[in-house]
């Protein structure tokens, strides 16, 4: 009976022995947290100032996605015989001069994008890549300073499609106004006096016009992570018809040596393009017009690898 008695202290010794060491190492972990937590907010802030120095700051991240597949007698599918790809690489890159009374911030983004679906038990299939994702923009902004977080500016940005129809259409901002730098990262552009020149083959529905360009973008590095969102909208003064606004967001999660995940997602709204879409596109409807075409909103993703600069 003794000796069943002290069997079971001892395990109870035991076991509380390994209790209080998994507090204990719960205790020191959370200090450990708490520690690194503390080091990084130091890191952080001594980053801020550092973005706040004058000179040139240049960075460039993207995504490269690539799915490709080849069947061959699988009967299970529609097209037993199959060879199908998609292909999509994104680059958004920024140049950016801070000084005392002045600064000049560039940047650009290009989305490219190719499919195929080739049936190769069909001889009139084709088996090539075609164009899919096409976008290219390129913004220039110059702003004095007026104090720390406001400017008098000018920007000029440009955006087309180069893999197919470049410049059919393109679109040229040229405006004046003010920009707000709240924070580091963030650039809000208010411009009340701006042209959009438009340059297409098709002059019944692309039409150039004055009036207000508003620009949100916000650019941010945080450890491995690399995060970019662009709002640009452009606001007819003659028609609504004429307006048209254009939304990219873009992360890129590095897990070694530069390359990791990358994830872009894009939105467009643009009712000269849905008309000239609706009148030109594979079924034609020549009755269609800005009173009545569908304006759907326009929309992209690219998932795959990322990489950064």
């Amino acid at each position: 009976m003794k000796k069943i008695i002290l069997t079971i202290a001892a395990a109870f010794v035991v076991t509380m022995g390994f209790s209080q060491t998994g507090e204990e190492l719960k205790g020191e972990l959370g200090a450990a947290k708490d520690s690194i937590a503390a080091i990084q907010g130091r890191a952080d802030a001594i980053q801020g100032q550092i973005d706040k120095l004058p000179g040139w700051k240049k960075g460039a991240f993207g995504t490269i996605g690539a799915n490709l597949s080849s069947f061959n007698n699988w009967y299970g599918q529609g097209t037993p015989d199959l060879s199908s790809g998609n292909i999509g690489v994104t680059v958004n890159a920024f140049a950016n001069l801070n000084q005392e009374k002045f600064f000049w911030r560039n940047s650009g983004n290009i989305n490219l994008g190719w499919v195929k679906f080739d049936d190769k038990n069909d001889a009139t299939d084709d088996d090539s890549f075609k164009q899919g994702t096409d976008v290219f923009n390129i913004t220039s902004l110059y702003g004095r300073k007026l104090n720390e977080k406001f400017a008098i500016s000018t920007l000029a940005e440009y955006r087309t499609t180069i893999l197919n129809n470049f410049n059919d259409p393109g679109y040229l901002d040229l405006g004046v106004g003010a920009t707000w730098t709240p924070i580091a990262d963030l650039v809000v552009v208010i411009h009340p006096l701006n042209y959009n020149f438009v340059f297409s083959s098709n002059d019944a529905v692309f039409e150039s016009s004055l009036g207000a360009k508003i620009v949100a973008d916000y650019t941010k590095q945080i450890g491995a992570v690399n995060f970019k969102t662009n709002l640009s909208m452009f606001q007819s003064y003659k028609s609504g018809d004429l307006s048209n606004v254009t939304w990219i967001n873009s992360l890129g999660y590095t897990l070694w040596n530069g390359i990791g995940l990358g994830f872009e997602f894009g939105l467009r709204s643009n009712k000269q393009e849905a008309l000239n879409y609706a009148l030109t596109g594979p079924t034609p409807d020549l009755t269609a017009t800005f009173d009545n075409v569908d304006n759907k909103l326009q929309t992209y993703f690219l998932v795959g690898l990322n990489y950064s600069l």
